[in-house]
Order: C-alpha cells, then sequence, then structure tokens
C-alpha cells in the first residue's frame, strides 16, 4: 500500500510539470474546471479521445501494467481554470473491484511528492478520485475519493458538461453527387453500397446511395444543411427523376486545419548533438527547448545533405527554453543540429497545443508559438528585455494545404523592454515571438465575436465534434 494521503486530506505540490501516475487498469480522464466548478466546454475534457487540452497544460498518456499518465504543467494552467479533476471510470463491474486503485504524483526531479489509495470504492462506476487545486498562490493536492454510482453522466452533470444525446439518423437515404459519365458496368451490392469519393473535405463529404449520415457526419453539419439535404431528397423523389445532394457547403474558415497531429515526441541529452526524429507526418511543427547551463545556445534544421537551414535559436540567455517552428519534410524524418552549453531537452509538438490567447495574462519567457481563434482583438505585449523582439503573424483562416504555412507577416522587430498593443485579424491566426530571450507577457483585449458565430473559446477541431459525447459513450452502453 502506497504511504500516503488518506480521504479529504490535501498537501501543497511544486507549482511545475507534474507526472500524475493513475493505477489499476481503469478509464481516465481530467476536467479542467473554473471557480464554479464547472467546465468551459467539451475542450475541458481530456481522455484517450482528446488527449491533449488546447492550453498544452494537460495531456493524457497510456502506460504499462495498468497505469494510466497525466502530464499536467501548472505554469500552463489557464488562469480562469482553478481545479484539475482526476477522474475514472470503468465500463465492467464497479470500482470495488479494482484492485489497488491509486494516484501517486511526481515531481520535476521523478520523486514522489505525494500519494493517495482509494480503500473505500464501492459499487460506484466513476469517481473523481483527486483533484489539484489553486491556493495561496500555488497549487495543492487532495484526496478526495468522490464516486458516482450512476456513472460519468451523473459525474459530468454535477460539473457542467452537456450530456446531451447524440443527434439520430434522417429518415431518409441521401444520394451521392452526381459522377461523370462513365462506359457502363455492373457493380456487385458491396460496391453498389460503398460510399462515393469527392474531394470535398471529409465533413462536407454526402454519403453514396442507399446509406444514411453517420452521427459524426450529421455533427458536422447544421440543421439547416440536413434539412436541405433531405428536402432534396424528397423533391427528387416527388419528381420521379434522379436526385443529387445539394452543394457540399463551405468549410468554416475559422476551424484550426493546419499542420500535422501526432503523439509528442521527445530526446535529451548533453551539449551539442544531432537530434534525429523519424516516422513525423510531413509538415509545421514546434520544437520545444529547454537548456541548462550558461553560454551559447543555437538550433538549426538539416537538410538531407547536412547542411544548416535558417537559424531558429540563437541565444547567449542562462537557461535558455522556448517553442519555435520549423517544418517536417515529406519523408517524415526531421534532422536538427543543436548547440548547447549543458544538458538539453527537446519536444516535437503538433502545431495543435500551442498555448491560447485569451483576455487573461499569459506569461511565458523566450520564443512562443500563440493561438488566437476568435474574432478581430488588440493583444498587447510587454516584453523586459533588452535584446531584440521579432513577432510574425500566419493567417490560418482560409489555408488549406496543412503540409504547409500560409507566408509570415511581419507584426514587430524591435530592440530593448517595450510595451505594445497590436490589432490582430480574426482567427484562427499563429502569433509567433521567433526572438523574445527575456519575460514577456500577452493579453487580449477588445475581442470581438467571429464572423462565423463560432465561439473563441471552443476547442479546434477534433477527431470526434463533440469530445463529451465521446467520453460519455462507455457510459451508455
Amino acid at each position: 500500500m502506497l504511504r500516503g494521503l488518506i480521504k479529504g486530506d490535501n498537501a501543497f505540490v511544486p507549482t511545475a510539470a507534474l507526472r500524475v501516475a493513475v493505477r489499476s487498469g481503469v478509464d481516465v480522464a481530467a476536467l479542467l474546471v473554473t471557480e464554479q466548478g464547472r467546465v468551459r466546454g467539451d475542450a475541458d475534457i481530456v481522455f484517450d479521445g482528446a488527449p491533449a487540452h488546447p492550453s498544452g497544460a494537460v495531456r493524457l498518456a497510456g502506460g504499462e501494467d495498468g497505469t494510466v499518465w497525466l502530464d499536467a504543467d501548472l505554469t500552463d494552467v489557464e488562469e480562469t481554470v482553478t481545479r484539475v479533476l482526476v477522474v475514472v471510470s470503468t465500463e465492467e463491474g464497479a470500482l470495488r473491484d479494482a484492485r489497488a486503485l491509486s494516484v501517486e504524483v511526481f515531481g520535476p526531479d521523478g520523486g514522489t511528492v505525494v500519494a493517495y489509495e482509494v480503500t473505500d470504492a464501492g459499487a460506484e462506476t466513476a469517481m473523481v478520485v483527486a483533484e489539484l487545486y489553486r491556493r495561496s498562490g500555488g497549487w495543492k493536492f487532495r484526496a478526495v475519493g468522490q464516486g458516482y454510482v450512476d456513472g460519468l453522466t451523473g459525474l459530468a452533470v454535477d460539473h457542467g458538461v452537456d450530456v446531451g444525446e447524440e443527434p439520430q439518423e434522417v429518415p431518409y437515404r441521401i444520394p451521392a453527387p452526381a459522377a461523370p459519365a462513365d462506359p457502363p458496368r455492373t457493380e456487385t451490392p458491396s460496391q453498389a453500397e460503398a460510399p462515393a469519393q469527392t474531394e470535398t473535405p471529409p465533413q462536407a463529404e454526402a454519403p453514396a446511395q442507399g446509406l444514411r449520415l453517420t452521427r459524426d457526419q450529421l455533427l458536422d453539419m447544421t440543421e439547416a444543411e440536413i434539412r436541405a439535404v433531405a428536402a432534396a431528397q424528397r423533391q427528387a423523389k416527388a419528381e420521379g427523376r434522379p436526385a443529387s445532394a445539394p452543394p457540399a457547403p463551405r468549410p468554416d474558415p475559422s476551424v484550426w486545419t493546419c499542420g500535422p497531429v501526432f503523439k509528442p515526441r521527445g530526446a535529451s541529452g548533453r551539449n551539442n548533438d544531432v537530434i534525429t526524429v523519424k516516422d513525423l507526418p510531413p509538415g509545421p511543427v514546434m520544437v520545444e527547448l529547454a537548456v541548462k547551463g550558461e553560454g551559447y545556445t543555437g538550433l538549426w534544421p538539416l537538410d538531407d545533405a547536412n547542411t544548416k537551414g535558417r537559424s531558429l535559436v540563437s541565444s547567449t540567455e542562462k537557461n535558455f527554453r522556448g517553442r519555435v517552428l520549423t517544418s517536417v519534410p515529406e519523408h517524415g524524418r526531421l534532422r536538427l543540429r543543436l548547440e548547447a552549453p549543458g544538458s538539453w531537452q527537446v519536444r516535437i509538438l503538433p502545431l495543435a497545443e500551442a498555448r491560447r490567447l485569451s483576455e487573461s495574462r499569459l506569461e511565458s519567457w523566450g520564443p512562443e508559438v500563440l493561438l488566437h481563434t476568435g474574432g478581430t482583438a488588440d493583444v498587447t505585449f510587454d516584453y523586459q528585455g533588452s535584446s531584440n523582439l521579432i513577432v510574425h503573424f500566419y493567417r490560418l483562416a482560409g489555408h488549406t494545404d496543412p503540409t504547409t504555412l500560409p507566408r509570415p507577416e511581419g507584426a514587430v522587430n524591435e530592440i530593448g523592454a517595450r510595451k505594445e498593443t497590436l490589432p490582430l485579424p480574426e482567427g484562427p491566426l499563429l502569433v509567433y515571438l521567433s526572438v523574445a530571450d527575456a519575460p514577456w507577457t500577452a493579453r487580449l483585449k477588445d475581442v470581438r465575436p467571429h464572423s462565423t458565430g463560432r465561439n473563441p473559446d471552443s476547442p479546434m477541431r477534433a477527431p470526434e465534434p463533440r469530445g463529451a459525447l465521446g467520453w460519455l459513450r462507455r457510459a451508455r452502453h
């Protein structure tokens, strides 16, 4: 048995990047809630179908021997989030059947900070087993152990999750768009039922003749679009002619579509080195670099001839840290040349894990990649350094090639400490601080609604249109 807290106890933990091990082979999720104890939307649910929070502060990863890991970087948790709940659930049986259900928190040095073993689980099928919460300018861990006999649905309702049912299938069969004229051919029944292939985005594709829209397709359509497709079928049937679906809706330009999505990859070492990361999807990525030591830090991409590309990092600051942009070649092999005065850690991250700009004050140090998803706004930077501050914008709205970035637009290139407010176009927009060797803060103001009517606080498009439905689906079996 772990020696640690008992139910109801609490203890301070470092305000740092922590690793939380949840043991016993149960399903694990994290809810990021506000002071009111409620999530702000589906993006605040981190589970196996959406394993990274848009802020990048909380990530979920599987492990061995029934252990699930939650990485919680408390320095990156948004100001409006006051608690991170660790939730467990089971699809079969009750939690009392889970042997040695426990939570253990590890600090940046790998040592155990605090632990809690659940000894009184009963007929519950879901539980808030523990929480990390703000207190007195820092963070604490509490052994909660609050179970829910009505499972994830009851737990979700208590914390503001929308548990509305999924849309039902429409009672009409929707025809595929008319195909180009081809010589007649005989189709097998399986071929006749296969979805027609089009070049429209997946969420806008119409299903083939004889098939109904799937739930995921319906979730990606508005009510008006569903009604229009069904009306087209009824009208075609009444007129006794072959029917074709109305034109597919144009993709929402406010939806995140840029860059590949993949599990973050990492490497570590000491002093100068060549870093090779294989089997990455091609396209723009973030490189997160942290160096311990005093001296020069330099980072460059290498091409297939081992020639250095344009410098990504060139700094003489002690203990350098920051995130920069680069691109993975088509063959999926990213090579980097690093000069470092001491030990270092590198992570390759998808752009989807860029930190979000908001009206809350964001604090950081060094180069950084930020994401703006709302309407037009102003952003105020307060830079405390004596060297260069260089900022570029990348307008992602309407950019359809996920393997490239649009042309950058220069926004700031100045030397010395400064406080500057910049107008931002409508999102999605990458704001890239490519050079910033000092502490800085950023905050949005005068944010206007997005022209599409989209909630700027809603998550970037994920593999599942409704994260909450994916998380709760196991509770409805």
